[in-house]
C-alpha cells in the first residue's frame, strides 16, 4: 500500500526491492550503514548493492591501521554516547567478529559494563604549575553571571537569527579562558571562529553531558579502535551477505535525465590504479547514495623524523585522489548540472583550511615506562581517563590513552595512544617551532615536557606518526541555510546525499551518529520502509537532565 507521504517525492511508485540496484558512492560509515539497512529493512538483495570507494579500504574517516614495527596510525577517535540512537540501532543489526551469536552493540555494552573500563577522568585538564604539571580542579566551571547569561542566550536563539555568526561573536573574550570552554572545545574540537549555529546544536544535543563534562563518564568506548570494532564487523557482514565492494574506484560525475525531477541516469567513474574510465547506467528505479565532501581528504602523514606536508591549496582540494570535493563541486556547478541549486555550496567548506585544520598524532611505545608514569600522574589506568588536555600548551594539546590492546594485531609488550593539537600553527612551549613543522619525535618531546617526564627511555623506544588534516573541522565552519543540501534534494526521485555536509535538522555533525542518521533517512525515504530513524535524542526535553545541567552551569 502506498503511504500518504509519497507526495513529496513527486509521487514516485513504491519500488520493488527485487529490481533495485543501489550504488553507494564512498565506502565510509554512511554507505556501510545504508547497505545494512537496505538489506535488512528494505529487503534489497545484497548482490544488487554496490559500494564504490576510491581508496583500497572501507571505513572513510573511521580508520585505524599499522603495526608495531612501523607504528600504528589513528587519525582520530570517536566518543560514542547513549544518545546515539541511530548508531546503536545499526550496531544491534550486525554480528560481532569474535562472537557471531552476539551483535556489535552487545559487545560494546559488555565492554563498557566492566567496572575497570569505565571512563572517569581524574585529570581532564592539566595546567603548568610552579613546581611542574598540576591537575586542575574541574568540579567548578568558572562561569560568572555574564558568561552563563551568554550561554543561555545562544541556547535560546534561533538558527535563523544566528545565521553565519561565529561562536566568538556571541561571547566576551574571557569566556574562552574558562574551564568550561577548555573542556568543551577539546572534547568536541570546536574553535572560537566556528559556527555559532553548530555550537548551539551541541548545547541542546549534549546538555545531558554537562554534569559529566569534567569526568567524561557519559562516553562509551569500543573494545578496540573504531576500524577494528565497527568498520571491520560491518564490512565482514556485508561481504558475507553478497554486497559488491568496488575499491580504487573514483566517481567523477553523475548524469541526470533531461526532466525537471532530479533522476540520476549515469555514474561516471575512473580507476585510481590505471585511470581507466567507465560508466554505470542507472535505471529510474535504481538508487544512488553519495557521501558528500570529506573531513579527512588530503590528510598528510609525517614520520617519527619528518613533519607532514603543508596545507593544500584550493586547487589541491579539487585534485585530491579521493575525489570527494571534486564530485560535490561538479554537482553544485551550474554550468555542468542544471539542478545545481539543490546541491548546496561546497566551496564554503573546502576553501578555508586555515580555519578547519588540526594535527593529530599516534604514538607506538615499546617501553611501559610512559604508561606507568602517566597512570601515577593522572590517577587513571589506560582506557579510563578519556581526554587529558594540557590547558597551557600553545598547541592546545590533548591526549587519549585507550584500553590496551587498541588494535587486533597489537603485541602484548606494545602500547598505543593518540592525541591532537588544535593550534598546529603556533610555536611549541618546549620545541621552538610550529606543531605543523614538527616530526613525530619532536611532538612526543613536547608532550613529555608538559608532563615533566624524562625523555629516556620513552623517546628512543617509540614511534610517533603525525597527521595533518586540512578539513577535519570543515563541517563546523560558519554556514548559512542552503550551504548544506538536504539528504533527499528537493525534486529527487532516486538520489540521496549523506555524510557530514548535508542538512539534518537538530542533529550535530562530527559524530558517527550524523552519518548513520543520513543513511537511515535515505533508505527510509527512497524505499518507503516502515523503519524510520529514531528521533534525535534531545537532552533538554527531560526535566531532570535540564536541572542537572543548570546546576553544573551555576557552579
Amino acid at each position: 500500500m502506498p503511504h500518504a507521504h509519497h507526495a513529496h517525492h513527486d509521487g514516485h511508485e513504491v519500488r520493488n526491492p527485487e529490481q533495485v540496484n543501489a550504488y553507494l558512492v564512498g565506502g565510509g560509515i554512511a554507505s556501510l550503514a545504508a547497505a545494512v539497512h537496505l538489506i535488512q529493512d528494505a529487503k534489497v538483495p545484497a548482490n544488487q548493492i554496490h559500494i564504490l570507494e576510491s581508496g583500497p579500504l572501507p571505513g572513510g574517516s573511521m580508520d585505524g591501521a599499522g603495526n608495531a614495527d612501523t607504528g600504528y596510525i589513528l587519525r582520530g577517535g570517536r566518543m560514542l554516547n547513549f544518545s546515539y540512537l541511530c548508531t546503536y540501532d545499526l550496531l544491534s543489526k550486525v554480528p560481532s567478529l569474535s562472537h557471531p551469536k552476539k551483535t556489535v552493540k552487545q559487545e560494546i555494552d559488555e565492554f563498557n559494563a566492566v567496572p575497570g573500563n569505565k571512563t572517569n577522568a581524574h585529570a581532564r585538564l592539566i595546567a603548568k604549575g610552579e613546581k611542574g604539571p598540576e591537575i586542575v580542579d574541574v568540579s567548578q566551571m568558572g562561569l560568572n553571571t555574564r558568561k552563563r547569561a551568554d550561554l543561555l542566550h545562544i541556547t535560546a536563539e534561533t538558527e535563523k537569527l544566528l545565521g553565519r555568526k561565529r561562536i566568538d561573536e556571541c561571547f566576551t573574550k574571557e569566556f574562552f579562558d574558562t574551564k568550561f570552554w577548555y573542556m568543551w572545545d577539546t572534547m568536541f574540537a570546536f574553535q572560537p571562529w566556528h559556527s555559532a549555529v553548530e555550537f548551539r546544536r551541541y548545547l541542546h544535543r549534549f546538555i545531558q553531558e554537562f554534569p559529566r563534562i569534567n569526568s567524561l563518564a557519559g562516553v562509551d568506548r569500543t573494545p578496540y579502535n573504531q576500524y577494528d570494532s565497527i568498520i571491520l564487523p560491518i564490512e565482514t557482514y556485508l561481504k558475507a551477505q553478497g554486497v559488491e565492494f568496488h575499491y580504487d574506484t573514483k566517481v567523477n560525475s553523475l548524469s541526470f535525465r533531461p526532466e525537471t525531477a532530479i533522476t540520476v541516469s549515469e555514474i561516471h567513474f575512473a580507476s585510481t590504479k590505471d585511470g581507466k574510465t567507465g560508466l554505470v547506467h542507472v535505471e529510474a528505479h535504481d538508487l544512488v547514495f553519495i557521501t558528500l565532501g570529506s573531513m579527512t581528504a588530503c590528510s598528510s602523514l609525517g614520520t617519527n623524523t619528518t613533519p607532514p606536508k603543508p596545507l593544500p591549496t584550493v586547487e589541491d582540494a579539487l585534485k585530491a585522489p579521493d575525489g570527494a570535493w571534486e564530485l560535490w563541486s561538479s554537482l553544485a556547478n551550474p554550468t555542468v548540472n542544471p539542478h545545481s541549486s539543490s546541491f548546496g555550496n561546497p566551496s564554503n567548506f573546502y576553501t578555508r583550511t586555515r580555519e578547519s585544520n588540526w594535527l593529530s598524532f599516534t604514538v607506538t611505545l615499546k617501553n611501559p615506562e610512559f604508561f606507568s608514569a602517566l597512570e601515577t600522574a593522572t590517577g587513571n589506568k589506560a582506557g579510563t581517563g578519556a581526554l587529558v588536555t594540557f590547558k597551557d600548551s600553545n598547541w592546545l594539546m590533548s591526549i587519549v590513552v585507550p584500553h590496551q590492546p587498541h588494535f587486533l594485531n597489537q603485541p602484548p609488550n606494545v602500547q598505543v595512544f593518540w592525541g591532537y593539537g588544535l593550534f598546529p600553527n603556533k610555536i611549541g612551549n618546549i620545541v621552538q617551532k610550529p606543531m605543523s613543522e614538527c616530526s613525530g619525535s619532536e611532538i612526543l618531546q613536547e608532550l613529555l615536557g608538559h608532563l615533566n617526564f624524562p625523555s629516556s627511555p620513552t623517546l628512543e623506544n617509540s614511534i610517533t606518526i603525525p597527521c595533518m588534516m586540512p578539513y577535519i573541522t570543515a563541517q563546523f565552519l560558519t554556514r548559512e541555510k542552503g550551504d548544506r543540501p538536504d539528504v533527499i534534494p528537493k525534486g529527487s526521485t532516486n538520489l540521496a546525499l549523506m555524510g557530514q555536509f548535508v542538512e539534518l535538522p537538530r542533529d550535530t555533525v562530527f559524530t558517527v551518529e550524523y552519518s548513520v542518521r543520513c543513511a537511515q533517512t535515505a533508505v527510509h525515504e527512497l524505499m518507503d520502509t516502515e523503519e524510520k530513524p529514531r528521533d534525535v535524542y534531545m537532552g533538554e526535553h527531560n526535566v531532570k537532565v535540564l536541572v542537572e545541567a543548570l546546576r553544573m552551569l551555576l557552579t
